[in-house]
This record gives structure tokens, sequence and C-alpha cells, in this order.
């Protein structure tokens, strides 16, 4: 009989076999489960659909793997972590720091990204010099994230320094609450600022708290690591290969040079000069398949919304066309402003089409601005440059950092169109990109008063589908 046991026994054993790995579950479900937030920064739905930098990439990783991505969304950053823990996604893909307390409840997978944390304050409230200087007065950060974190380190050095944690709001809100005088100071990564600032042109970092804290996707304690391995392997090789760079060049690109006086100028004119043009935008918005912010902010851009300047070269009108161009489109009196916006739009829908079929949004956008700017053909060279260097010409990473060559002997002498002061429309791009966004901000906030009124609003008036995903 204990033969006969020790028989079965084995006979058990050896049909037992290992459970599969985490990587093998979601292989055989054909689904990659990630939880997010919807923020700017992360993820959120633009007018063509699911957008973010977070977005991107997880979905570049669930294609990678052959899987469905499944995107689930919680309200806060607290929510993140608690979500994971309980099994109901295989991961965290939110814009989450790697923190000392993070790391008791979490695994953290290779960095892609990081960010700089400030302390934010609002003009002409007093900048402090240390944290020292703003003991005494009020400080609110996003509950359970990791500026709360900061402020408990901060607290246990600076003894009488408090602050309040807000369950609720995000970083954009408590941004805004600093601009309106209702809150001293709060806490902001450098990524989000440099969207927010755009609205709220009077925020200013008041300290750097940390420096080049790294951002990474999140995966459970108690997981087997082969999910964690092979996400690892997806991030590196897209760092290697220049995806990720493209999508912080996407998102985050137009970010990095602020003009604060020119913003608060911008505002200013949105008010006082826009409503005389607002419906010539729209209506040529609509008669040439753009996105009439778009075409205002290029007109912005252009004229600064004043149907009789003239610049020295000649180029005259609130779209500032030359007198080539006015010919090309057949139009006679370049100072109408309905004139004017109508042959604009015109214009660019045209470079629209003229971009190879191969070059998505937003680059293509990008590339139709550029080729507005500086045309088409010189657009065409600065490809062709980008392909002798071993880019890729249906980037616009590539092709921005390949047109100021255009202005460089070694390079504008071995393409066909020559010289051209190739920075111009990089800059040209950028500016537009950030009033684009400035105005979809305050379009958005027109919304919101209307849906207040009890008025149905035509477009979403979240600023999150407005921030980086243009229209065509």
């Amino acid at each position: 009989m204990r033969l006969l046991f020790i028989a079965i026994l084995a006979t058990l054993i050896g049909t037992c076999s290992e459970p599969p790995s985490t990587l093998d579950q979601i292989l055989e479900l054909g689904e990659l489960r990630v939880v997010t937030r919807d923020t700017p920064t992360s993820y959120f739905v633009g007018p063509d659909g699911p957008a973010g930098p977070e977005y991107d990439l997880v979905r570049g990783f669930a294609d990678d793997l052959g899987v469905d991505l499944v995107i689930s969304i919680v309200d806060s950053v607290s929510e993140v972590m608690p979500y994971l823990s309980a099994g109901k996604a295989h991961m965290a893909a939110a814009g989450l720091s790697i923190t000392e307390s993070r790391r008791e409840q979490l695994d953290f997978g290779h960095a892609y990204n990081s960010v700089d944390m400030h302390l934010i304050y609002q003009l002409g409230t007093g900048k402090p010099r240390s944290v020292e200087d703003v003991v005494g007065r009020s400080v609110e950060v996003v509950a359970g994230s990791s500026h709360s974190d900061m402020m408990a380190l901060l607290g246990a050095a600076y003894p009488g320094l408090e602050w309040s944690e807000n369950e609720t709001d995000e970083v954009a809100d408590l941004l805004k609450k600093v601009a309106l005088g209702e809150v001293e100071f709060t806490i902001a990564d450098s990524t989000e600022f440099n969207i927010q600032r755009h609205f709220y042109p009077d925020l200013r970092v008041a300290l750097d708290l940390k420096i080049s804290d790294p951002i990474a996707w999140a995966f459970r304690k108690d997981g087997d690591g082969s999910l964690l391995a092979r996400a690892d392997d997806y991030i590196i090789q897209s760092g290697r290969s220049g995806f990720v760079a493209q999508v912080n060049d996407r998102y985050f690109g137009h970010t990095e040079e602020f003009d604060y006086v020119g913003t608060r100028a911008f505002i200013r004119h949105f008010e006082s000069r826009l409503p005389r043009y607002r419906a010539m935008f729209e209506e040529a918005g609509d008669t040439w398949g753009v996105d009439w912010r778009m075409l205002a902010a290029l007109g912005y851009q252009e004229s600064h919304w004043r149907s009789h300047a003239v610049s020295p070269t000649g180029v005259r009108g609130i779209m500032m066309l030359t007198e080539a161009t006015a010919e090309y489109l057949d139009i006679d009196d370049r100072m109408d402003p309905e004139t004017s916006i109508s042959g604009g739009a015109r214009f660019y829908a045209r470079q629209l089409e003229r971009i190879p079929d191969s070059v998505g949004e937003p680059d293509r956008t990008w590339m139709a601005l550029a080729a507005y700017n500086v045309g088409y053909n010189h657009l065409k060279d600065a490809r062709q440059i980008v392909e002798w260097q071993g880019g890729d010409p249906d980037k616009w990473l590539d092709v921005s950092a390949a047109l100021p060559l255009l202005a460089q002997r070694k390079w504008y002498s071995r393409v066909p169109f020559g010289y051209a002061r190739g920075w111009e429309p990089v800059l040209y791009v950028n500016n537009i990109r950030a009033y684009y966004n400035i105005i979809g901000w305050l379009t958005g906030k027109e919304d919101e008063a209307e849906d207040d009124a009890g008025e149905v609003p035509d477009e979403s008036p979240e600023l999150i589908a407005l921030v980086t995903e243009p229209g065509r």
C-alpha cells in the first residue's frame, strides 16, 4: 500500500505543471489591461480618439505583444495603486514617479522619462528664497501623490511647515487655485506645469524641490516579473529607436519655450480682436475641412489678428499672404479679412494635402504649418536631409532638427531648393501649437459657462481633449 501511495503521488507530481506566467496569461487572454489617469500628461480622449504620452507608449506595447489594449481610468493618483494591487489591471501607466513609499507597494519598470518637481506660486505674492520662507503660508497638494510625500519630508525638516492634501483635485485644478489666489503654493511636475502655465501666465516656479524625478510603469508587487521584464525590453528598445523622444516631442515639445508677456497679450487679444474675425475663421474651417482654432492660431502667429498688417517683405493681411500666393489663390485684396482668412485656410489645406500619406498626425499638421511658413519645397529638402542622416522623414522631431541645417552651406548646397532660414519654421510651429492650446482652453471655458447656464455645449469643454491633438 505504501508503494502504491508513493506511485500515485509521483504520478500526480509528474502531471502537475507550473501555473502560466502573467505574460503568458495576457497572451492567452488577448488583452493587456492598463490603469491610468485622465490628465494631459497621461491619457485623454482627443478629437481623433484616445491620446496622451502614456497612451501612445502603452498602445505600442500592446501592439508589440499582439494583444488588445484595455484602458481603465481612475479619478486620482491615489486610486492607481489600490486598483493595481487589487488585480484589476496588469500594470499602471499613469505618469507615476518612483518613490520609496510606492516601492513598498509596487514594482517599477525601466524609467522612460523624468520630471522636475516645482513649488509654484503666483507672481506678485512674494517669491520664497527657501523652504523656510514657506513656513506659515498655505500649501495644497494632491493627496496620495509624490508631492504629498515631498511635503512630508520637508515637514520633518522644517518644523511649522503646514500643508493640506486634496483628495479630489488634480494638479491642474490646484494650479488654477494658485492663479486665483485661493492658495499660495502648490507642487507640480515640470511637464504638467509647462502645459498649464500657458493658461495661467502669472504662475512661476518658486523653488525646484527635486530634479530629474524618474517616471516609469508600475506592476503588482506579488507578480512573477515576466510582464515587467517584457515591458522593460520594449521601453529600452523604444528609447533606442527614438519612439520615446517622438512621444515627448508630440505632447511636450511646444511647451519648452514660453513667453509670459506674449501669453498675456494673446489672452487680451483673444478677447479684444478675435471676436471680429471668429465667424470668418469658423466658416473657413468648415469650408476647407480644417480646425478653425488652428487657423486662428496660425493667423495670430502671422499678424496678431490685424487685418491691415504689412511686413517689410510685402506680405500682408491677417494671414500674411505673399503676392505670389495671392495670385495662386486668385485673391485680389489681401487686406480684406474674410478673403485673407479664406485664402489662408485654402492654402493651409493645400499644404496638408501635399504632405505624403505616410506621415501621420500630429506630424502631418506640424509639417503643413512649416510648409505654410517656409514653403513646401524647403520642407522637402529638410526631409531629404533627414533621410541622408538615417532619420525618419515622416517624423516632425527629425524634420524640425534638419530644417535649421538649410542655413548651412554644407547642407543647402546639396539640396535642390537651396538656402532657407530653416530655424524660423521650427519656432513658427512651436508658437502656433502654444496658441492653439490656449484657444482650445479659452473656448472650453466658454462651453463650461454655457453648460452652467443650462445650454448644451457644441464641443467638449475639457481642456485635456485639446492639449495636444490638433484637428485637420
